[in-house]
């Protein structure tokens, strides 16, 4: 179980939740995603201190029923979304490439991202909800203390 949560805080890492940056012409910091992040706890916080925030069996168990869940869906979309990285290099190779082709390749690989970032606000969600007010002020102290 430790090893799959592991895995899954890897594969969250990996495909962050962090914005890209302001769209061009905008001034300032788009809000977006670094924002809603404050409002998160990642599992691997509440796996390394679910005695000190008072865990409970039952919110144990469904957070590892929600993660494991997650964790076999973004397994299954990073497989989709490696295949087209590599369908977007071999388009890529020639000296002259089909801009029809790249541009159909890059919403296939932007809906592969997409469905991933969204996998990852609902499993952050509904962490978020298994815990009672007092955890979540409890794990936002922890990551205050950390930062």
């Amino acid at each position: 179980m430790r090893r799959s949560i592991f895995a899954l805080a890897f594969v969250l890492s990996a495909t962050s939740l962090a914005a890209q940056g302001p769209p061009l012409g905008q001034r300032g910091p788009a809000p977006g995603p670094d924002d809603w992040g404050r409002n998160f706890f990642p599992p691997e916080l509440v796996m390394q201190h679910q005695t000190e925030i008072g865990l409970q069996d039952s919110q144990r168990t469904a957070l590892t029923s929600a993660v494991q869940q997650a964790q076999g869906k973004f397994m299954e979309v990073q497989w989709k979304l490696s295949a087209e990285g590599e369908k977007m290099g071999r388009l890529l190779q020639g000296t002259q490439v089909d801009e029809t082709q790249v541009l159909e390749e890059v919403d296939r690989i932007l809906t592969l991202e997409r469905e991933i970032k969204k996998g990852q606000i609902s499993l952050m969600v509904r962490i978020k909800n298994t815990l009672t007010a007092a955890q979540q002020a409890k794990l936002a102290e922890i990551r205050n203390r950390k930062e």
